[in-house]
């Protein structure tokens, strides 16, 4: 995938959030996101990849805009994004980006039926002329992800988590937005649906040349999923690559730990599995201060002058 020419969808330089609880000496400062930097391009899709509380979905909220980050810049199609905005801006930037959230029981208003919850990013954003014309985009998009007609009448709690969660994809796409954020969209559901919703999630993209942002902490969905691959560690990005070429060639001790952590289908391969552990105290950094390097065409890695040397004589 080549981006010479292209203009990002969405350019992410430096992002900072931080949470601070307590006053005085008892004063804490989470790291949630820290120096954070990515571009997604259309089309694309980006996969977001860390254990939990490494700050995915903090990412993920702050482009957004539910949470207002403490430092850096986020640009959607070319125009800064953070800090105050116009009515008229964010409601540019809530049709343009909208997000499929984690909890689909929690995500969806238990009062409103489907038509409403689908049809409220249609009225806010005046997308239709009359009460018709909207009741037929919420047809078209039900049927789209895999519902009927007959669902729109009905409320959350009538559905399984499956349809649930699809019934959030139809509300995140209704407004035709040029980026999905897709905050672990399968980690709540039971096994055997989270394939489901994968595949309508894929078919959907390849349909509607959707631009997502995945999120995700297992890094065998993302792979499946994804065009390139950023690996987040405690707020910091620690790797980012092209998804074939971090599989083949993960470099950061991180990243080797997560991959090795994905189960071997087979049991034979799965008995004799090693795994990687990793330990953030083999850095030091009171010397050299890190940074992300581009190692190879595509491929950086989070490290030290010193590190980056170690991992270049790796190839």
């Amino acid at each position: 995938m080549k981006h010479a020419n292209t203009q990002p969808v969405l350019e992410v330089k430096n992002l900072k959030q931080y949470f601070t609880s307590g006053f005085g000496k008892n004063k804490v400062v989470v790291k949630a996101v820290d120096d954070v930097s990515f571009n997604i391009y259309k089309g694309e899709t980006f996969g977001l990849v860390g254990e939990s509380g490494c700050g995915k979905t903090t990412t993920g909220r702050s482009i957004i805009k539910l949470y207002e980050p403490t430092g850096g810049e986020v640009l959607f199609k070319g125009k800064s994004i953070t800090g105050k905005l116009s009515k008229e801006q964010m409601k540019e930037v809530t049709r343009g980006i909208q997000m499929i959230f984690q909890d689909p029981i929690a995500s969806l208003n238990p009062r409103m039926t489907v038509k409403e919850i689908i049809g409220e990013g249609l009225k806010i954003n005046k997308i239709c002329k009359n009460e018709t014309e909207m009741m037929e985009m919420i047809y078209n998009i039900l049927e789209t992800v895999g519902l009927t007609r007959e669902h729109a009448t009905r409320y959350p709690h009538e559905f399984s988590g499956g349809q649930r969660q699809r019934i959030g994809i139809a509300r995140a796409l209704i407004t035709n937005p040029d980026l999905v954020i897709a905050d672990e969209p399968i980690s709540a559901l039971d096994v055997s649906i989270q394939a489901q919703v994968l595949n309508l999630l894929n078919n959907l993209r390849k349909k509607l040349g959707l631009t997502v942002l995945f999120i995700a902490h297992d890094l065998s969905v993302v792979k499946y999923f994804s065009d390139r691959i950023g690996v987040m560690y405690y707020g910091k990005l620690v790797e980012l690559a092209d998804s074939e070429e971090l599989y083949k060639n993960p470099i950061h001790p991180y990243t080797k730990s997560l991959l090795s952590a994905v189960p071997s289908p087979d049991p034979n391969l799965e008995r004799t599995r090693k795994r990687i552990y990793y330990n953030p105290d083999m850095h030091d950094y009171s010397e050299e201060s890190p940074k992300l390097v581009e190692i190879k065409p595509r491929h950086f890695v989070y490290g030290s002058k010193s590190e980056i040397e170690e991992y270049r004589k790796a190839f």
